[in-house]
């Protein structure tokens, strides 16, 4: 045996005697065989992608799965082999894996030694997924809208009663027909043979075919669905059309007409729809958004994913485009057109919250007799020519026009929304007496329960100083100043609400007349201000339901411009949205705001097919040079412009609304259409909107900050302010 030295020795010696670059050369050689063996392995290892949904967030027992890879692959799931649902297409292979299990399901891609795998969870077609517990009582609508009866799924009473039994979630099969769209505009039940009335169009590759529409409709999330296509002329483009209107749910509402869009059909558009994303359905977005993408998840499966979605839709339709592609990114639109748009619906329950306080004070003063006048409160537009829908005579302004309704709508749970005669099939009779009707319980899983079991609110006016613009202004006198403040009031918790009175319940007409639901407000002087239940607030503004900006796909935000017929649509509502980007991330050029004119005789040019052709140039920018961005993308007409009353262009580019956000002199669209605000913006607050709970400072301090412009009180007048704001006014700086 070598001695240990000797060893080392001989170690040494074959050192020194190995050339340097030999040894480099043999170690590349090694590491460069190893590397490629390495990546030779790599890239036979096969890799899985859902195409359909988030793997967490698969619904109704299937998946659309892609296996990338070159290699003989094998698919199990759950350890079957399901490879014969896939098709191969270049390096990749496509399947529809169904029988999935509800809870957890793997999926396994194996090629030769390599095993890939990823975990599914699939949830009931009927839902949640994350919305949380479903609503009931709840009032099926399948028969209605021509799917037959529900399917009975239970005895406990909480649903339509069905042949047999109750139907709780209110599932029917899904039913699949042809359309054709007749020469009279009408869409009627495809013949065995070509009908004479057959109407044609001219898709965008220029070919002209025969309108005919393959159409599938079924439940999904208890919501009825609709999607519909020409039947030869689908361009792989799909639409999401969202509807508006109030309502709070408990409902499974209709399919409505823009699920058979004509012009987008025609031009090759699919189109998805949902019962579940109508506004007039239910306002809790956050099951709207769960709806959606259970919608968008069943397109994929059937047809594969389209080139892009775009969004369409408005007022509550617009609000849920900001709102999904917050929440949700590119998972159920690519791009936006929001019309009469507003950033969300949860933060207009702030200001809307005040017309009808304003409303009964300034009915009861004659200085405000004067319609006209009513906008240095209100901040929207005021009109003496317009009608009143309550008096019949000419005199009117936003709040009554436009909101008049929706304060008992959205606070007192005595106020019965839902009147449709088949509530009375619900077992037991007079269920829906048992909802508390209002927007808060309608999205109680939000705001939470207080510890009375009625839905939480959010509403708060404590520290508002109503007018305050106006008082600056010089408009209001210090006196008027604070007799409104002091006399305004706020609205009464939950729990002490009384049944409303004429017209909200028309049986009690004409006697006991109460527009402003004066008995579920406090009064007095100075009358209490309420204060906004602080877990509310929290729970919404984490909720995903408020607007925050935080929105990166192409938007292209149109509206007709209604402001003369004091419509509810507001027009500044486009520039709040705008504004809340701005404050997110400092960018808002991924959003373009068009106005079209309605004066003087309402709306009559439709915006949207060219916005539907800007978007798709848009799209097509961004699918060829994906590292320039959304805003990198725009096509030249992809800026702010506005529009005559026949949509001719009046002006576009950067700075036609120059004025609005900035201090800039103003731009060529802002001379032509002007904005008005709301309650909260005259008592100072920002254009965006959106604070439930004001900052308070004393009144003393606001003094000396100058916040009341030239008007220096005396010592009784801020005895009277303390007295009014005891706990302090506003600070919105």
């Amino acid at each position: 045996m070598m001695k240990a030295p000797v060893i080392l020795a001989m170690l040494a010696s074959c050192l020194v005697a190995t050339p340097a670059s030999a040894s480099a050369s043999a170690s590349a050689s090694a590491s460069a065989t190893a590397s490629a063996a390495g990546q030779a392995s790599e890239a036979a290892r096969p890799a899985l992608e859902v195409l359909s949904s988030r793997p967490d967030q698969v619904s109704g027992g299937d998946a659309l799965i892609r296996v990338h890879g070159d290699a003989k692959i094998r698919v199990l799931r759950n350890g079957e082999d399901v490879t014969a649902a896939f098709t191969r297409t270049g390096k990749s292979r496509t399947g529809l894996v169904t029988g999935l299990r509800i809870g957890e399901n793997t999926i396994t891609a194996v090629a030769g030694h390599h095993r890939t795998s990823i975990r599914l969870r699939n949830h009931p077609i009927e839902g949640p997924i994350f919305s949380g517990p479903h609503q009931y009582p709840f009032l099926c609508k399948t028969e209605r809208s021509g799917l037959g009866p529900p399917v009975a799924d239970n005895q406990d009473g909480q649903g339509m009663r069905v042949e047999g039994g109750w139907s709780k979630d209110c599932f029917a099969p899904t039913v699949t027909d042809r359309l054709y769209r007749s020469t009279d505009g009408t869409f009627k039940p495809m013949p065995a043979e070509r009908p004479a009335d057959m109407a044609t169009t001219t898709l965008p590759d220029g070919r002209t075919v025969d309108f005919v529409v393959k159409r599938e409709r079924g439940v999904i999330n208890r919501f009825l669905y609709s999607i519909a296509m020409l039947e030869d002329g689908w361009t792989g483009r799909a639409v999401y059309r969202f509807d508006g209107g109030v309502a709070i749910g408990h409902d499974q509402g209709t399919i409505g007409g823009g699920a058979l869009d004509a012009y987008q059909l025609g031009q090759g558009y699919a189109i998805m729809y949902s019962s579940g994303t109508r506004t007039n359905t239910h306002y809790n977005l956050i099951l709207g958004g769960e709806t959606a993408l259970m919608v968008k998840e069943r397109f994929i499966e059937r047809y594969g994913p389209p080139l892009y979605t775009v969004g369409v839709g408005a007022s509550g339709g617009a609000i849920q485009q900001y709102i999904y592609a917050q929440n949700h990114g590119t998972r159920i639109i690519d791009a936006a057109i929001p019309q009469y748009s507003y950033p969300d619906m949860v933060t207009q329950t702030i200001h809307v919250g005040d017309c009808e306080l304003l409303e009964r004070y300034m009915d009861a003063h004659p200085r405000w007799a004067k319609w006209d006048d009513r906008t240095a409160l209100i901040g929207m537009n005021a009109s003496g020519t317009v009608a009143n829908p309550y008096t019949g005579k000419p005199g009117s302004d936003e709040c009554v026009n436009g909101w008049r309704g929706l304060t008992p709508l959205t606070m007192n749970p005595l106020w019965t929304s839902n009147n449709d005669p088949e509530w009375e099939r619900m077992d037991p009779p007079g269920v829906k007496d048992t909802v508390q009707w209002t927007h808060w319980d309608d999205l109680r899983t939000v705001y939470g329960v207080d510890e009375h079991g009625y839905a939480r609110s959010t509403w708060d006016n404590v520290g508002v100083q109503y007018g305050l613009k106006a008082l600056r202004d010089g408009v209001l006198t210090p006196e008027e100043f604070l007799d409104l403040n002091a006399r305004v009031g706020s609205w009464k918790e939950a729990k002490d609400m009384v049944q409303e009175g004429c017209p909200f319940v028309p049986s009690v007409c004409p006697a006991d007349f109460d527009p402003w639901s004066a008995r579920n407000a406090h009064q007095g002087d100075p009358a209490p201000r309420r204060t906004g239940d602080p877990a509310a607030i929290r729970n919404v503004l984490r909720s995903g339901l408020v607007f925050g900006g935080d929105i990166d796909i192409p938007v292209i935000d149109w509206r007709h411009y209604l402001e003369e017929e004091l419509d509810m649509h507001n027009a500044h509502q486009s520039f709040a949205a705008r504004k809340r980007m701005l404050n997110h991330d400092g960018q808002a050029g991924n959003q373009v705001i068009w106005f079209t004119d309605a004066r003087p005789d309402g709306p009559e040019f439709d915006q949207t097919p060219e916005a539907l052709k800007v978007i798709d140039e848009w799209m097509a920018n961004i699918r060829r040079h994906p590292s320039r961005g959304v805003i990198g993308n725009k096509p030249p007409k992809a800026v702010d412009r506005c529009f005559a009353t026949d949509g001719t262009e009046i002006a576009a580019g950067p700075h036609v609304w120059d004025g609005v956000l900035d201090r800039r002199a103003p731009g060529a669209c802002t001379k032509r259409f002007p904005l008005y605000g709301t309650s909260r913006t005259v008592a100072g607050g920002p254009i965006e909107g959106g604070v439930f709970k004001c900052r308070l400072q004393p009144v003393e301090r606001a003094i000396a900050k100058g916040l009341y412009g030239s008007w220096k009180p005396t010592a009784e007048q801020r005895a009277r302010l303390k007295q009014i704001f005891p706990t302090g006014v506003c600070d919105y700086r």
